[in-house]
C-alpha cells in the first residue's frame, strides 16, 4: 500500500482558516443560537390568549405585517408571533386585559445559553485550534516535537512477539544466533540461572558491517523470548537542549524496568557512545547522554530480566567504559556470510517469491562472494522484477544470474552506440583477462565474459567464480590475481601496439592488492613480516594510513611497482604464447557479445598451438 504523506502547510494557513470560521459562526450560527424561540400562532388563538389574560406585552410591526406578543414574566416569558388582521376592537380588548403596548419586543436567549454560546463555545474552539497547531508543530520535520517532549523516550515498543521475527527468519549467522540463544533461555527460565548463582550478561553488542542483519537479530531475539521489545536509535537521544538526551535515557530505562522482563535495543549506538575526549571539540550534550547511559546500566538489576542489545558498525570508535564487563559483557560479531550462509539467506528471502524449484541457490551464492544479507535480498528482488518485466509468472535461474550482474556491474546499456574499433579493443581486453586466468594455476575459473556495456560505466567484464569458499590467500594466488588484472592491458599492447583508458579499474585493483601484500600481509622480500599500515574502521571501508617514515614509504612504492610489473610481464608472456587462441576467442566474443565459462574453456581446449606471427595491427 502506498503511504499517504500529508501536505505540509504553514501555521499562518491554519490561523487564517480559524479566523474565517469564527467570522462565519458569528454571522450565521451564533445569532440563531442567541435568538429566543418565537412560536407562530393563529389570530384566533391570539384573541383567546388576550381574553384569558395571559398576554403581557404586544408589539405591532406594520412593515413586516406581524404582531409579536409575550406571555408570562421574567424566567417564564414566552414569545409568540401572529399576522395582522383587520380588527377595530383589538385596541379596546388589549386595554381591558391590561396588556402593555411596545414599539418592539427584543427576543433574547436565556442567560445560560447566552453564556455557553458567548464564552464557552469560543474558548473550546480556540483550545482545539491551539492543540491542533501545537501537534502540527511537534510532528513537523523541523518542528518542536523533540524540544517539547521534555525527556520522553520515543522508543518503539513491540509487545510480546509483535516484532514478527524469529530465528527462522535469520540465516547465515549461526554463531551469532547461538550466542543469543542463551539470552532467550534466561528470559524463559530465569530460575535455572538464579539457582546456580549465574547472572545474565547485562548487555550484548552486535558488531558487523552494514546489511549483515544486526537489527534483524535483535528483533528475532525478542520474538523468540516472547517479551516486550523496546527499539530506539542512538540519534533519537541527540537533542537541541542540553540535558534532554540524558532525560530520555532515564525515561527509557524506567519504562524497561516497569515492563521487565524485556529487551532494550539501541541501534547505531556509536552516535552517543563515541570515545570521550577533553579536546575543544567535545560535545557536552553527547557526553552527558553517554554518562547517563553508563549510570543506568550500572544501576539496574540484571536479575529482573532487562537485557540491553546494541548494534554498531564502528566498534573502534566506542568509549572503553561502555565495553567493560558489567555493561556490554558480550561482543557478538555479525560478519559477512560464508558460502553456506549465503545459500541459506537466498532460500529465506525466496520464501515469498514464486521461484522455479530447480533453481541452484548454491551457484548464485558462489557468484556473490563478499555479499551481505541485504545484498542477497536485493538480488532476489531484482530477479523477481526481471521475471515481471519478461511477463513470466515464475523466477528462473537466468533471472538470478542476471540480477547478480545487475548488482555487481549495473543494468545492460542496450542502446549504447560503440564504434567497431572500440568494440574490438574491448573484446581483446576481456579475452586477455580470461586467457591469463585460464593459463594459471590457483586462479578462479572463468564464469562469464561479456562486452555488453553496463550502467556502471564498464564496457565489458570477465566474471570469475571460485568453486569453493576461500578464507586465506597465498602469495602465489595474489600474484596470479594481479597478473589476471593486467591481462586486459597486456592484450591491448600485443594486438594493437597501444594502450587505452579501459584498464583504469584493473590498475587500481592490482595496485591495491600489491600494496596490501607489502604493508599488511608481509609478502614482500624487502620488508618481511612488518606491518607498515593500519586500517581505521574496517567495517565501513575506512582509510588506511602508513605507520612508517617517508623514506620507507618511498621504498614501499618502489616495491609495489616491482610486484605489479612482474605480474604484467608474466601476463604478456602467457598471451604471446597463446596468441592464436587470443585472436580466435576475441573474434568469437565479437560475434556473440556474451559467452559462458563452459564455452570459453571448450574453445580453448580445442584450439591448436599458435603458429601465427605476432600482430601489431
Amino acid at each position: 500500500m502506498k503511504e499517504h504523506t500529508p501536505s505540509k502547510r504553514p501555521i499562518i494557513y491554519y490561523a487564517v482558516v480559524a479566523a474565517i470560521m469564527l467570522l462565519l459562526l458569528n454571522a450565521l450560527v451564533f445569532p440563531g443560537l442567541l435568538q429566543a424561540e418565537v412560536k407562530e400562532v393563529g389570530y384566533n388563538e391570539f384573541l383567546k390568549m388576550v381574553e384569558s389574560g395571559t398576554v403581557t406585552e404586544v408589539a405591532r410591526d406594520e412593515a413586516a405585517g406581524t404582531i409579536t406578543f409575550t406571555t408570562g414574566k421574567d424566567s417564564t416569558v414566552q414569545y409568540y408571533k401572529t399576522g395582522i388582521w383587520p380588527d377595530d376592537t383589538l385596541v379596546d380588548r388589549l386595554n381591558q386585559a391590561g396588556v402593555q403596548f411596545s414599539a418592539s419586543i427584543p427576543t433574547q436567549a436565556s442567560p445560560l445559553i447566552s453564556f455557553l454560546v458567548s464564552w464557552v463555545l469560543p474558548i473550546l474552539f480556540f483550545v482545539w485550534i491551539g492543540r491542533f497547531m501545537m501537534k502540527r508543530m511537534q510532528s513537523g520535520p523541523g518542528g518542536l516535537g523533540n524540544a517539547l517532549s521534555f525527556g520522553k523516550a520515543n522508543a518503539k515498543i513491540y509487545v510480546e512477539a509483535q516484532t514478527g521475527k524469529t530465528f527462522e527468519d535469520v540465516a547465515g549467522q549461526d554463531e551469532a544466533k547461538e550466542a543469543l540463544l542463551e539470552i532467550v533461555d534466561f528470559l524463559h527460565n530465569p530460575n535455572r540461572y538464579a539457582d546456580i548463582g549465574a547472572k545474565l550478561p547485562k548487555g550484548a553488542l552486535l558488531v558487523g558491517p552494514p546489511g549483515t542483519g544486526k537489527t534483524l537479530l535483535a528483533k528475532a531475539v525478542a520474538g523468540e523470548a516472547n517479551v516486550p521489545f523496546f527499539s530506539i536509535s542512538g540519534s533519537e537521544f541527540v537533542e537541541m537542549f542540553v540535558g534532554m538526551g540524558a532525560a530520555k535515557v532515564r525515561d527509557l530505562f524506567s519504562q524497561a524496568e516497569q515492563k521487565a522482563p524485556c529487551i532494550v535495543f539501541i541501534d547505531e549506538i556509536d552516535t552517543i557512545g563515541k570515545r570521550r575526549d577533553n579536546g575543544l571539540g567535545s560535545n557536552d550534550e553527547r557526553e552527558q547522554t553517554l554518562n547517563q547511559l553508563l549510570t543506568e546500566m550500572d544501576g539496574f538489576d540484571a536479575r529482573k530480566g532487562v537485557v540491553i542489545l546494541a548494534a554498531t558498525n564502528r566498534p573502534d570508535s566506542l568509549d572503553p567504559a561502555l565495553l567493560r564487563p558489567g555493561r556490554f559483557d558480550r561482543r557478538i560479531h555479525v560478519e559477512l556470510p560464508d558460502l553456506k550462509g549465503r545459500t541459506d539467506i537466498l532460500r529465506v528471502h525466496a520464501r515469498g517469491v514464486k521461484i522455479d524449484p530447480n533453481v541452484d541457490f548454491e551457484a548464485v551464492a558462489r557468484a556473490t562472494s563478499g555479499a551481505s544479507g541485504a545484498d542477497l535480498a536485493n538480488i532476489i528482488n531484482e530477479a523477481a522484477l526481471r521475471a515481471v518485466r519478461l511477463k513470466r509468472e515464475i523466477v528462473e535461474q537466468s533471472d538470478l544470474e542476471e540480477s547478480v550482474e545487475v548488482v555487481i556491474a549495473g543494468y545492460a546499456r542496450k542502446n549504447a552506440v560503440i564504434s567497431p574499433k572500440e568494440k574490438r579493443i574491448v573484446a581483446y581486453h576481456e579475452i586477455g583477462h580470461a586467457l591469463v586466468a585460464a593459463k594459471q594455476t590457483d586462479s578462479a575459473p572463468v564464469h562469464k565474459i561479456t562486452i555488453v556495456p553496463r550502467t556502471s560505466g564498464a564496457l565489458g567484464y570477465t566474471m570469475q567464480v571460485d568453486e569453493s569458499e576461500h578464507y586465506l590467500m597465498t602469495k602465489e594466488e595474489a600474484e596470479n590475481k594481479i597478473a589476471t588484472l593486467t591481462g586486459g592491458r597486456s592484450a591491448e599492447e600485443i594486438v594493437f601496439g597501444s594502450v587505452t583508458t579501459g584498464a583504469s579499474n584493473d590498475i587500481e585493483q592490482a595496485t591495491r592488492i600489491a600494496r596490501a601484500m607489502v604493508v599488511r600481509y608481509g609478502m614482500s622480500g624487502t620488508f618481511g613480516m612488518v606491518a607498515l599500515e593500519c586500517q581505521s574502521n574496517p567495517y565501513l571501508g575506512g582509510d588506511n594510513s602508513l605507520t612508517c617514515s617517508s623514506d620507507t614509504a618511498a621504498k614501499v612504492d618502489a616495491e609495489i611497482v616491482t610486484i605489479v610489473e612482474a605480474a604484467h610481464q608474466r601476463a604478456l608472456k602467457i598471451l604471446r604464447e597463446n596468441e592464436g587462441a587470443l585472436h580466435t576467442l576475441a573474434e568469437y566474443l565479437l560475434e556473440r557479445e556474451t559467452i559462458t565459462g563452459e564455452e570459453f574453456l571448450s574453445l580453448l581446449r580445442g584450439l591448436p598451438e599458435p603458429k601465427t606471427p605476432l600482430l601489431n595491427a
